[in-house]
């Protein structure tokens, strides 16, 4: 197997706001700002590292969703720079209604598409329940052209109630939005004639044309509870859940390729990859505050989720290979003074798994 790394970094700005009694913003969302990785008073980057073993992609690569109050110049330095420092993909966090200042995902990837010539862009992951099929489906085509095919779409149905208190959409009813969605996404990229009549959305003889540059459109899809779990063998193409254990992966591999196979499909084995979570040498996880991260865990102890250090990362990168996973986002729980030589130490800690 060949495992090619891939450096991405997505830079982030993270602000304090004021939750005022009556706010649409609950507690769900507020735990947010309890994060151990940022400080409410403060701006915060968070980086990620990608681990492929695609062989036709570069080794070294970075991606950014852009400070929201970047102009389209800074954005495109921002992108180029990284590409030309050997980024292979960049790649864009999606949240529509959030506590802190955050970019659009698909706005930005369209700067990025047009001040990059390889790196492909993807969605990690856009929150689909939150919007129209119809609408994704042009934007997510619109991007393909533009990108010459580089892009990819990641999608999930988020865990945050207030963003879809925001949006008017029920909560509980998200994965079944999902469900939903995803057949109508592949019909309309399919150039079909789509009439459709749902939660989701409601139209009539809708078209996208032209069609995507990739045929088919290839969907990945993250989180790993079981439902989850059952969506990604039906309607998925490949697999990134995060805040997870080495054996949780496994297990959640062998449910989807179960699944898979009963609905006569079947997933590529290098399309299944985690988004890890790393914190600097020394760092002491029991301390951290209960928060919206501790909560995600389902009381796992969050030092086997979250590896201390370069080394603890290596090694549960090698422990994730071991059992069949070969792509890794991996984003540092607290912001580096400075992405450049962040970068240099990431790829100097896993340039070893590379073949």
């Amino acid at each position: 197997m060949a495992i090619v790394a891939e450096v991405t970094v997505t830079p982030v700005t993270l602000a304090p706001i004021p939750f005022a009694s009556g706010s649409l913003l609950n507690e769900s969302m507020a735990e947010e700002n309890e994060l151990p990785f940022c400080s409410r008073a403060t701006r915060c980057e968070s980086g990620v590292l990608e681990l492929k073993n695609f062989s036709q992609f570069a080794v070294i690569c970075a991606a950014a969703a852009e400070l929201p109050e970047a102009g389209a110049e800074e954005a495109e330095a921002d992108d180029t720079g990284a590409e030309d420092t050997g980024a292979d993909s960049l790649w864009a966090v999606d949240h529509l209604y959030w506590p802190h200042p955050m970019g659009e995902s698909l706005t930005t990837l369209a700067v990025a598409a047009g001040a990059t010539r390889s790196a492909t862009l993807g969605t990690c992951v856009l929150q689909l329940p939150l919007r129209r099929p119809a609408a994704v489906a042009k934007q997510a085509t619109a991007l393909q052209l533009l990108s010459g095919g580089r892009f990819v779409l990641g999608v999930g149905v988020g865990i945050h109630e207030g963003e879809y208190t925001r949006a008017g959409v029920d909560f509980h009813r998200r994965g079944a939005l999902m469900d939903e969605a995803l057949p109508v996404l592949r019909r309309l990229w399919a150039g079909e004639s789509v009439s459709h009549e749902g939660a989701a959305g409601s139209f009539t003889d809708v078209t996208v044309s032209p069609r995507p540059a990739q045929d088919p459109f290839d969907v990945w899809l993250g989180g790993n509870v079981p439902a989850a779990l059952d969506r990604c063998g039906r309607l998925g193409d490949g697999w990134i859940p995060a805040l997870c254990t080495p054996a949780d992966a496994a297990e959640g591999k062998k449910v989807i390729d179960e699944v898979a196979a009963k609905h006569d499909r079947a997933i590529s084995p290098e399309h299944f990859g985690v988004s890890i979570s790393y914190a600097p040498t020394g760092t002491d996880l029991s301390a951290f505050p209960i928060s919206a991260l501790t909560r995600r865990a389902r009381g796992r102890p969050l030092d086997q989720l979250i590896p201390v250090g370069l080394d603890g990362l290596r090694a549960l990168i090698e422990s994730f290979i071991a059992v069949g996973f070969s792509k890794f986002i991996v984003r540092p729980l607290t912001p580096p003074g400075a992405w450049g030589p962040e970068l240099e130490l990431l790829a100097a800690g896993v340039s070893g798994l590379q073949t």
